[in-house]
């Protein structure tokens, strides 16, 4: 019977052990979140922002990654670092997480979000693509209320830090 007891004890121990290491490495790893880029033209002039403004274009604002020509190293910056080891990171733990390395960026980045937030973030994010091919596909005098609904859905977005 204190055989038995004892591979309890040892099976329990472990995925103990494997729930801590998890929450640990949770609570530990901060994920570069690397938020959107907006284009925004006011006035004639051209601006560049983390928060959308009415009418803003999207940017892939993605960091560039170089050689060094005489030593032949690559020369990535601290943050293109950090983003390669969180990806690798995540890999690493999808089989117990189930994530791939996109899904648990934002998990991590909406982690510490009340749920009503996380819900709110979940339907921005179905909405959002919808939005973005409406004001593409907008005819001229429907073009403005489609930027607006745009606006607001990532404005929200944003304060919302989904």
């Amino acid at each position: 019977m204190a055989v038995l007891s004892t591979s309890r004890n040892a099976g329990g121990r472990n995925l103990q052990r494997s729930l801590v290491l998890l929450a640990l490495v949770c609570s530990a790893a901060h994920v570069y979140a690397q938020k959107p880029v907006y284009r925004c033209e006011t006035a004639g002039r051209v601006s560049y922002s983390d928060t959308p403004c009415l009418g803003a274009q999207e940017i892939d604002a993605t960091p560039t990654q170089g050689m060094d020509k005489m030593t032949g190293k690559s020369r990535k910056g601290q943050d293109v670092q950090r983003a390669e080891r969180n990806a690798a990171f995540a890999e690493a733990f999808q089989p117990l997480t189930g994530m791939n390395a996109d899904e648990y960026r934002v998990y991590q980045r909406r982690f510490k979000l009340s749920p009503a937030d996380k819900l709110e973030c979940a339907r921005l994010d179905n909405r959002l693509p919808g939005l973005k091919k409406s004001v593409q596909a907008a005819a001229a005098n429907d073009l403005a209320q489609a930027e607006v609904d745009l606006y607001k859905a990532r404005k929200r977005f944003n304060d919302l830090n989904c």
